[in-house]
């Protein structure tokens, strides 16, 4: 541990994986998410991801039934049709060509904010897309004044910027508020189906209604809890498997052995027909890669907590509203935990399973760990499994000499130049 101050405010560096386990499992109930650091990043989608308590119970129980496996198998045919499409793009960018040179990085937040698009709004996916375009357009405008030394009073001051941030909100939000009139409308004449996320919710949400109906804790979600619910969706699924797909990329493209190991195994289980939900579960080698990429590259390297009440940690007394940072990254490359050639990318670490995988157990979280872990993780690693399936029955790829190496933290770990990659027909 180490101790730090930003401003007044005390705080602890932890990476010692028994205290982090304690911190995030919560059971004392003394460690809680932050509050956000400045009125920016307020402005960010909410969503159960920043709850506690009751509310936290309440949403969780309503949102858990949309990622049981039954629901996401019944959404990997949404997942095709956007890999197909991208597949296809790919294609025609080669031509006739030996090669193509592509930023791979653009092209995987495409696809990932295509497959949001259609599993959160199914039929609607268009108007979800045109939804999606803009938040993504107001978080990087967002992330991009958080930036800036704070200034009190200065998010109010009509400078252009501030005035457009406002207006991609109003406009998110009438369309958001828009669309879930119409799925709540249909869903009471019958005259939808209710596989997409929205549908779900808005369904589970009117079922756990009538169940606890005299129980004052589970009175459904206000149009707006389901709007954060829905930009939140977006925000983690699709910022969490692009940059895992981009990185998947990048080193397989490093490591060619691997990349032909990888595609081996795809063309032996699924030859060229598209994969399915059993399929995929059946990629092993598949599977311990993107176990040593979400290791090497965690989408979310450090994670934040906050001492609710005055408490200890290690021995070490905070009082309430002390900082707490958790950084999993440090853990994932610990010499200690996971070996000498903890900086290596070898995927095989994983073979005997995740709880062999290190020296100690239980080091591997990616996800998360205890009550707050992500919900969405399943979708996750099916999405990408999926899509890491389909390029490698499709493409081979190597590094452009173009490509800089240089992973940068930006809520989550991105490549700063880009992911220039050469492609290849197979």
């Amino acid at each position: 541990m180490s101790a730090i101050w930003v401003g007044t405010t005390p705080g602890l560096v932890i990476w010692d994986l028994d205290l982090m386990k304690e911190i995030l499992s919560n059971k004392s109930g003394h460690f809680r998410i932050p509050p956000p650091p400045n009125p920016y990043m307020k402005m960010l989608p909410q969503g159960v991801t920043i709850l506690d308590g009751e509310k936290w119970a309440q949403h969780r129980s309503i949102i858990n039934p949309a990622f049981h496996l039954e629901k996401l198998k019944a959404m990997i045919p949404a997942f095709l049709v956007s890999c197909t499409e991208m597949i296809k793009k790919w294609e025609m960018f080669i031509g006739d060509r030996v090669s193509y040179e592509i930023d791979v990085w653009p092209e995987l937040q495409e696809l990932t904010g295509d497959i949001i698009s259609r599993t959160a709004l199914g039929s609607n996916y268009i108007e979800g897309q045109r939804i999606f375009q803009l938040q993504r357009e107001q978080i990087a405008l967002i992330l991009e004044l958080s930036q800036m030394p704070y200034i009190p009073g200065f998010r109010f001051l009509p400078t252009k910027k501030n005035k457009h941030v406002k207006h991609l909100d109003v406009q998110i939000k009438a369309l958001l508020r828009d669309l879930i009139k119409k799925k709540e409308l249909a869903i009471r004449m019958r005259d939808c189906r209710i596989d997409d996320l929205l549908g779900l919710m808005l369904q589970s949400n009117c079922s756990d209604q009538q169940t606890h109906v005299n129980d004052s804790r589970f009175k459904g979600l206000t149009t707006e809890e389901v709007m954060e619910e829905c930009k939140l969706f977006y925000f983690v699924g699709h910022e969490s498997t692009s940059v895992l797909l981009t990185w998947t990329m990048v080193l397989l493209a490093m490591n060619p052995i691997w990349q032909d190991r990888a595609r081996e195994e795809v063309l032996k289980i699924l030859g060229r027909s598209a994969p399915n939900f059993e399929s995929i579960g059946e990629l092993k080698i598949i599977n311990i890669i993107l176990h040593e990429i979400l290791r090497l590259y965690p989408s979310v390297p450090i994670q934040y907590r906050y001492t609710y009440r005055r408490s200890k940690i290690g021995g070490v007394s905070l009082p309430a509203g002390a900082n707490l940072l958790l950084p999993t990254l440090l853990v994932n490359h610990d010499p200690e935990i996971w070996g000498t050639d903890a900086e290596e990318f070898k995927p095989q670490r994983f073979s005997r399973g995740v709880s062999n995988a290190s020296k100690k157990q239980a080091a591997f979280f990616p996800f998360g760990w205890g009550p707050k872990a992500c919900v969405g993780q399943n979708f996750a690693l099916i999405e990408a499994k999926l899509a890491l399936s389909m390029i490698l029955q499709h493409f081979s790829f190597e590094l452009s000499p173009t490509y800089i190496h240089s992973p940068y933290y930006l809520l989550t770990v991105q490549p700063q130049h880009g992911a220039q990659i050469i492609l290849r027909k197979v």
